[in-house]
């Protein structure tokens, strides 16, 4: 599907607003129906950064993460109030996070620095590590860690602090890097600690029934690039999966009690979630405003039809880390292939999705006035961009200025699961960091984004003209379009045009 295209109701729904559509048009009047595309999770409210970020404290994932690669962990931070820090890294041979292979145990020291002036929200900051150990929980994790190391020459001279596999003893720890173990072994393992140089804290209250909100603290750290040999010298723009307090996190959370009390010797175990059969259709919402790199905040709506194996999806993109400055909105449409089961990541489902419908709609002056000042039939046909009209780039094969194009084909990775409350998540494969798009086997995910929730099970037509889809309505908490109040806004969408097909 189109990378980062934004996406539609969301953010709206997150502000109490409701979808007006238009079920079709008599005596020039508009008749409106509203879906009430709203996920029946309790804790979708807005989130408060809090600025600068308070770190102290443990933070926790809440379930079991998958990185590129594919790698599976767990990951248990503590930061204490002399700025040193303690971090867990849990790895697992299964995506369940149910078979430990082996932990990191790093130590270091890390000092916030300035606001980030190319991703709105956060803040830079600066680490040192001190220590960095690592535990094997079978003989199997000792040896392909090993074998990994052995296949450079600074791998090998890592090689040399771990034991011999028959020498393997099982609670061991070996260090990769102290005062007497020098080296970046952590580099030759294709790992990096760069997350922490990007950083933000959000609060939010989770509404409990017949009880009083709870607090719910979240500590996002900075995105892992894709392809593991940029990993050293990337610096993050984007955000991964993010933890929560250890004190305040979302409640129910089978997996937060079991990664709170583990170290580096007693890795999680995690229960196996709920996993659900890749069944597509209806409504599927972001649950939240989602960062990429490269300066994107979006969120998606999609929906499937599986009679037809057809999708749609609105692809809507703002200036801010709250989605409330929208820039422009993409439509698009298309159809995919029957899924097969990964054989590279294990409980994922490989999909061929195919482009071949687009809309456009500018929500800015500032992307209207690029689009009017674009090459003629670069971009849709004869005719001025206006604020908050939608036009068909269909027949100019796409939009040249926002790198979209028509036909494209992208090999994608689903999963599908349900969380403690019951709610389905849809998981689609993570977008290539550099920007590029998967339209080959070979640049297939082996990661996902942020999950998608379901909040309507049967998917509306959006088969019909473009009058007669869901119109774009103006953000309630803005008070209508606005144009972004930034300086680098022409800059920040030159690097989000990048990051699309």
């Amino acid at each position: 599907m189109l990378a980062a295209m934004l996406p539609y109701v969301c953010v709206l729904v997150l502000f109490g607003a409701h979808t007006a559509v238009a079920a079709g048009e008599a005596g020039g009047s508009r008749l409106r129906w509203e879906p009430r595309c709203q996920p029946p999770l309790p804790d979708r409210v807005p989130s408060t950064a809090i600025l600068p970020p308070r770190l102290n404290g443990p933070w926790i994932s809440t379930g079991c993460e998958v990185r590129p690669g594919p790698e599976f962990l767990t990951r248990a931070y503590t930061f204490y109030p002399s700025r040193l820090f303690r971090a867990h890294q849990f790895y697992y041979e299964d995506p369940f996070c149910g078979e430990p292979a082996h932990s990191l145990l790093v130590k270091g020291k890390v000092r916030l620095r300035r606001a980030s002036w190319v991703t709105r929200g956060a803040t830079e900051a600066d680490y040192y590590l001190h220590k960095v150990g690592i535990v094997f929980h079978s003989r199997r994790a000792l040896l392909n860690v090993s074998g990994r190391l052995n296949q450079t020459r600074a791998g090998r001279d890592c090689a040399r602090w771990l034991p011999p596999a028959r020498a393997w003893m099982p609670g061991a720890l070996y260090e990769l890097r102290s005062a007497r173990a020098q080296g970046d072994c952590l580099e030759a393992l294709g790992l990096s600690m760069h997350e922490l140089s990007l950083v933000s804290v959000q609060r939010r209250l989770q509404p409990q029934p017949r009880a009083a909100p709870r607090l719910v603290e979240e500590l996002y750290l900075g995105d892992i690039h894709t392809d593991p040999a940029e990993r050293r010298h990337y610096r993050p723009t984007g955000y991964q999966r993010p933890l929560q307090s250890a004190l305040h996190h979302v409640r129910p959370c089978p997996a937060c009690g079991l990664i709170a009390r583990s170290d580096v010797h007693h890795p999680p175990v995690l229960p196996p979630p709920l996993a659900l059969p890749l069944r597509l259709g209806g409504w599927w919402v972001s649950s939240g405003c989602e960062v990429r790199p490269a300066v994107l905040f979006l969120t998606r709506l999609f929906t499937f039809h599986g009679h037809s194996r057809s999708w749609e999806g609105y692809y809507h993109h703002f200036s801010d880390p709250a989605c409330q400055q929208p820039t422009f909105t993409v439509y698009a449409a298309g159809r995919y292939t029957r899924g097969t089961p990964s054989t590279r990541v294990r409980g994922g489902t490989e999909l061929v999705f195919e482009v071949t419908r687009a809309h456009v709609t500018p929500m800015d002056q500032v992307t209207t006035a690029m689009l009017n000042f674009s090459e003629p039939r670069s971009c849709g046909g004869a005719g001025a961009w206006s604020v908050g009209t939608e036009r068909d780039v269909t027949a100019t094969n796409g939009c040249l200025p926002l790198g979209i194009r028509l036909p494209h084909v992208e090999y994608e990775l689903f999963k599908m699961e349900q969380d403690p409350l019951g709610q389905s998540l849809l998981f689609i494969g993570q977008r290539p960091t550099d920007g590029s798009s998967p339209d080959t086997p070979e640049k297939r995910p082996t990661s996902y984004q942020a999950p998608l929730v379901l909040c309507r099970g049967e998917a509306p037509d959006f088969s019909r003209p473009p009058q007669h889809r869901p119109l774009l309505q103006k953000h309630p908490s803005t008070g209508g379009l606005r144009v972004a109040p930034l300086p680098l806004l022409p800059l920040v969408l030159g690097l989000a045009f990048l990051y699309w097909l």
